[in-house]
């Protein structure tokens, strides 16, 4: 994304802002039934157009929000009515870009109820912190949530969000922009790998699913979709200063009465971690997942919190 594109798209978000704009992001397959009801086959106002990711006709949106959408490049043909390409989610007091539903693209950048529990869990956290981490870091931050929320907690903190998606880590770029906050850098890395030195506090929302197609929002490898956060936990640990954080929201895939990703990384916190907590925050989430070809034995999906303070 250019800077015009990028500062029209800005201007986009602020018209949306002093349009008193607000949406929450469900699930899939809830955005699907609810587009599904007769007369929201397209859009009439402005929670349609990017919060529904519904077509519209060009005369019934204002020709100045149209003009900034077309200077953003963010607007699409879809038949004889166009679409935006982004959706805006309401998170707090800020407003976040990520992708328009569906995310079928392989730099697709996802948002949604995952986003909402790790930011309000990370929250009820941060008293942890105390006064606060000097540098923290977001791993596979995508449009810059949890980065977002560090970043207006704590604004003495050096804050980067972390991605391999350029995408994801254009649209973080005007997701601080648009929320004022100057202490946020968007850096391309591999998880660690393009970062230097180490933080203080470490958060992370990866994909943990198994996904046919290994969309990189989405496929969390091996071990059931649990090997990406398996790796995280790791080279968190690794990355940390002594007495940081890792704050760790993910999903693991539950076979039996045994947590294949605890029992995995549980070695780890216990050499190298004076104290960690781990729980399940949602006992059974996205069940429509275990239909799918590599879950044939699964019982469930959880979604779990891990924080863990370094030794």
């Amino acid at each position: 994304m250019t800077s015009p594109h990028a500062n029209a798209l800005l201007a986009v978000g602020r018209y949306l802002r002093a349009h008193d704009y607000r949406f929450i992001t469900v699930t899939p397959s809830t955005h699907r039934r609810i587009n599904r009801r007769p007369g929201n086959e397209r859009a009439i106002d402005l929670r349609g157009i990017f919060g529904w990711s519904r077509p519209f006709a060009p005369a019934d949106v204002d020709p100045e929000l149209l003009g900034l959408m077309r200077e953003a490049r963010i607007v699409e043909p879809d038949g004889a009515l166009l679409r935006s390409t982004l959706r805006a989610s309401t998170l707090g007091e800020m407003l976040v870009f990520h992708s328009a539903y569906p995310t079928d693209d392989d730099d697709s950048v996802f948002f949604g109820p995952d986003t909402y529990r790790f930011v309000g869990t990370m929250g009820r956290a941060f008293p942890w912190l105390a006064a606060g981490p000097t540098r923290a870091v977001d791993i596979g931050c995508g449009g810059g949530g949890g980065a977002l929320a560090i970043a207006r907690q704590f604004p003495h903190a050096e804050v980067i969000g972390a991605d391999i998606n350029t995408r994801a880590l254009a649209l973080t770029v005007v997701n601080a922009r648009l929320a004022g906050l100057d202490n946020l850098e968007a850096r391309h890395s591999d998880l660690f790998a393009g970062l230097d030195g180490e933080f203080d506090l470490v958060v992370s929302n990866p994909p943990y699913v198994l996904d046919p197609s290994e969309l990189p929002y989405r496929h969390g490898g091996g071990m059931r979709g649990a090997e990406l956060s398996v790796r995280i936990v790791r080279e968190s640990l690794a990355h940390l200063r002594r007495g940081g954080n890792l704050m760790l929201y993910t999903g693991v895939a539950i076979a039996g009465p045994v947590d294949d990703f605890l029992e995995a990384i549980r070695p780890d916190l216990e050499a190298q971690c004076d104290h960690w907590s781990y729980e399940e925050l949602d006992p059974d989430i996205f069940s429509g997942q275990l239909g799918e070809p590599g879950y044939e034995d699964v019982e469930r999906i959880a979604a779990v919190w891990l924080h863990a303070i370094k030794r």
